[in-house]
């Protein structure tokens, strides 16, 4: 039997459709019970930042998101001002060597370069939006269907030149191909991104937020309600971008994690 609760303007059932799997590396989600689920909602914070915390089964569940660049070892969580500790385990990711034909893509001129602080401003303040009073569904869907063409976390060089790790799933489809909503939400954010082209924010509540990125074109603005498989926007190459594909990232208290721990 489901109990329901009320929280804020969320209702809720105790027990999900879907869970996301633990895997606590760098770039993983590690998930700690953190309350009974007779206690009310805790305040959970890692490094600063506030924490996505969900109920499954008797207890209030953390989803803390793990940085690329996490160091294994002891972590620290505060749950309504308490320290709490964790273990981040190690894990080496492959490596992809991409051929970009537009140099500017790779080493950037002045001007772009200053574009590109600009957005990643935007990025960093739109990924880490905190939603209090929404639960989000996390029985997430692919957004769209298509060959995974760039894993989560693959250390890419880029015309012989190391860059960042990729912060998300690419996955190859034609240009035009719609591009669904993974789970209801509402739109925070569109804009076109030197790397990401044609972009779209989906907040989902409680810190969960997905990014849908190189859009041929978008088809939501800014404060559109979606429900989940709702279309957001179309395939394409916008951005930095050497084929069609949709790139598709998660963000957990801000930080870049695996999607496929979603699904």
């Amino acid at each position: 039997m489901k109990k329901w609760l009320f929280l804020g303007i969320a209702l809720y059932s105790t027990q999900l459709a879907a869970f996301p799997r633990a895997n606590p590396v760098p770039g993983g989600i590690a998930v700690l019970p953190v309350a009974p689920l007779s206690d009310k909602l805790p305040i959970v914070q890692y490094a600063g930042k506030r924490v996505t915390v969900v109920p499954q089964g008797d207890q209030w569940q953390a989803l803390i998101g793990l940085p690329l660049d996490a160091e294994p070892g002891t972590q620290r969580l505060l749950v309504s001002g308490k320290p709490l500790e964790f273990e981040i385990k190690n894990k080496q990711y492959r490596t992809q060597r991409i051929r970009i034909t537009d140099p500017n893509k790779v080493t950037p001129d002045e001007e772009s370069s200053e574009r590109i602080v600009r957005e990643l401003n935007i990025q960093k303040q739109v990924r880490s939006r905190f939603s209090a009073t929404t639960q989000p569904d996390l029985n997430f869907i692919r957004p769209v269907p298509g060959r995974d063409t760039g894993s989560f976390g693959l250390r890419r060089i880029i015309n012989e030149l190391p860059r960042n790790p990729h912060s998300g799933m690419d996955i190859a489809a034609p240009t035009g191909t719609p591009v669904k909503a993974t789970a209801a939400g509402r739109v925070i954010h569109v804009g076109d991104f030197f790397f990401s082209g044609n972009s779209v924010y989906v907040d989902h509540g409680s810190g969960v937020i997905s990014l849908y990125a190189h859009l041929s074109q978008t088809r939501v603005k800014p404060g559109d309600t979606l429900l989940q498989g709702d279309v957001l926007g179309e395939v394409g190459r916008t951005g930095r971008a050497t084929g069609p594909h949709l790139h598709w990232s998660i963000y957990l208290n801000g930080e870049a994690v695996d999607p496929a721990l979603l699904l």
